[in-house]
């Protein structure tokens, strides 16, 4: 797999389902999108909105390629996008769950850093 012209692919097409699939059930109140910097390779799922009168402006999940690895920064799925990402055929030793410190990342099962 050629990670720098594959990885991208994989996470917009993730991310794109997890947005389609929150778009199904539109909120009118708030916007649910996806932000994509391809050239920096940072990929973002967003929220920006109202809610009971309380102002919704968040990242549901923040990805970035980094010294060819994929970085999950924030991951607020119930499952974890490193989970679709290995059932897409991706190496654990090439993501890094950047949510959680780096002493505690040798106790996952994916990378601990670059």
């Amino acid at each position: 797999m050629d990670k720098l012209t594959e990885y991208p692919k994989l996470i917009k097409q993730i991310l794109s389902g997890y947005v389609e699939l929150c778009n199904r059930r539109p909120n009118p109140e708030i916007e649910t999108f996806l932000i994509v910097d391809e050239q920096k390779a940072h990929y973002i799922w967003m929220n920006l909105g109202w809610q009971n009168g309380t102002r919704v402006l968040g990242s549901t999940v923040y990805i970035r390629l980094r010294d060819e690895k994929i970085w999950i920064e924030e991951d607020w799925t119930e499952e974890g996008v490193a989970t679709d990402l290995v059932r897409a055929g991706v190496d654990p030793a090439d993501i890094v769950l950047a949510f959680h410190e780096p002493k505690m990342r040798q106790y996952t099962d994916f990378a601990v850093a670059s």
